[in-house]
């Protein structure tokens, strides 16, 4: 169970199946991949990015005993794994909408109207406020400092779908078109 950032609201997507016992990642062609995978790097530590890349695909995000899992197949502390995770924003530490939506904040898109946007995305998806799930479990609307389009503000990235210059009216139509 998780907590959006500031509201104390419970977040807790049916799909994630917190009350059921977890399920390991790496086993059968999962485990092949990872195999696979390590075959390419020096040592174990050096997969750690894409091992938690696989739980994060496999289970929308990587919980705590999904940190224990990768820290045993690569020979980590977990403390060292959750250091890693935590350090990235790429990672979801906890339950996410189907749709996980950044927007760009920094100032070259806050010039060209970012923070309309956000509001928009929170108004369109019912998330009410960033980091909260929506009551759907579609979406979660998050900022971020930069998407590397400055030449395009706002850019907005849904999962890993890149959508440029998005404005306040492109929003209903963007949210409408995930699902």
């Amino acid at each position: 169970m998780t907590y959006g950032p500031s509201s104390g609201q419970l977040v807790r997507p049916p799909e994630h199946h917190h009350d059921e016992p977890y399920v390991p990642v790496f086993t059968g062609a999962r485990r092949d991949e990872l195999d696979t995978i390590l075959s390419r790097y020096p040592t174990k530590m050096a997969a750690l990015l894409p091992a938690l890349w696989m739980v994060q695909d496999t289970y929308g995000w990587v919980s705590e005993p999904a940190v224990e899992e990768v820290a045993s197949v690569l020979d980590l502390t977990p403390a060292y794994v959750k250091g890693v995770l935590s350090f990235y924003t790429m990672y979801h530490q906890h339950p996410v909408g189907k749709h996980f939506v950044q927007v760009c904040t920094t100032t070259p898109c806050n010039v060209c109207g970012a923070e309309d946007v956000v509001k928009a995305f929170l108004e369109h998806t019912g998330c009410g406020e960033l980091g909260v799930t929506s009551p759907d479990n579609r979406f979660t609307v998050i900022e971020v400092e930069c998407l590397g389009a400055c030449g395009f503000a706002t850019p907005v990235m849904i999962n890993n779908e890149f959508i440029e210059s998005v404005t306040p009216e492109r929003v209903a139509r963007i949210v409408a078109e995930h699902d």
